[in-house]
């Protein structure tokens, strides 16, 4: 991507170096912390299913006079705000021509683990949006981890990464998300899955089209960065992912989408640019 010149964006709170005081159950070894980071990322409409709310686990942030930041996560801290820039100045315009005003999320870069109006996490939760701050939290380590574990790195799959969890804060300004936080919560399991699928695949999407304006109003795509993103998404589908943990995957367990369906959406958003078309929830379910 070419971002040079780019502006930063004022709403980051950097918290690298302070210990959220957070504990989070049900991931062991580290190649289960990958994954589980990979997956929950794509949880990121609804993150607290594995976020503690327990108090008592949390105590006060602390920073870590030791913490020095190494050159290449001030890049990647560099890159998050000059991306989350881009994502407030595009939304902005398409706000503007749906006759709506965008109000930005603000993103918080930590390190380990941190307190959101979710709860509290550790970065095995990996980069996720909680609604109720209107936040997106990320540990800048999770983009050495796209590259060296899942071989899906790239700047542009890297941006992929930010404007997914900004489409979730789109979603939540337009009220798609708590309508359909709602319905999950009065569905079956299978169902809830289904549900929480569609919203993924629309937060994809809604990448897609921050994507295509970006490229619109500053140039910033370059040859191969597209099929970055692409490449980032098929590793993140359900079934990729199960396969890789246990062998086989299991679809009524799905709760992000297959790889072909969020390559599809997100390439959908990129190529079209246009929002109307990002209707993920009409669709039957096996058209997606």
């Amino acid at each position: 991507m070419k971002l040079d010149g780019r502006r930063f964006s004022n709403n980051v709170e950097d918290r690298r170096g302070r210990s959220g005081g957070a504990k989070i159950a049900g991931f062991g070894g580290i190649g289960a912390l990958i994954i589980g980071a990979i997956v929950v990322w794509l949880m990121g409409g609804d993150p607290t299913s594995v976020i503690n709310r327990d108090s008592s686990f949390a105590t006060a942030s602390e920073i870590r006079g030791d913490y020095q930041p190494t050159q290449q996560e001030e890049e990647y801290a560099n890159f998050a705000k000059q991306i989350l820039a881009g994502t407030e100045d595009v939304w902005t315009e398409e706000f503007k021509k749906m006759g709506l005003t965008y109000r930005a999320p603000k993103m918080v870069l930590y390190t380990g683990s941190v307190n959101s109006a979710c709860g509290s996490a550790t970065s095995a939760v990996g980069p996720f949006y909680c609604s109720g701050d209107e936040t997106l939290y990320i540990d800048l380590s999770f983009f050495d981890q796209m590259e060296k574990q899942m071989k899906a790195g790239g700047d542009f799959a890297f941006a992929y990464v930010i404007a997914h969890e900004v489409g979730h804060h789109v979603q939540h300004l337009l009220g798609t998300l708590d309508k359909t936080h709602s319905e999950m919560a009065q569905v079956s399991e299978t169902e809830a899955n289904r549900i929480s699928v569609r919203t993924e695949l629309q937060a994809d999407f809604l990448a897609g089209v921050w994507a295509y304006h970006d490229n619109k109003m500053f140039g910033s795509l370059e040859p191969g960065d597209i099929e970055e993103g692409l490449n980032a998404a098929s590793k993140i589908g359900d079934d990729y992912l199960q396969k890789q943990a246990q062998g086989y995957a299991v679809p009524e367990t799905f709760n992000h989408g297959r790889s072909d369906q969020r390559v599809r959406w997100l390439e959908k958003g990129a190529s079209t640019g246009d929002i109307r078309y990002g209707d993920t929830f009409t669709p039957s379910y096996s058209s997606l």
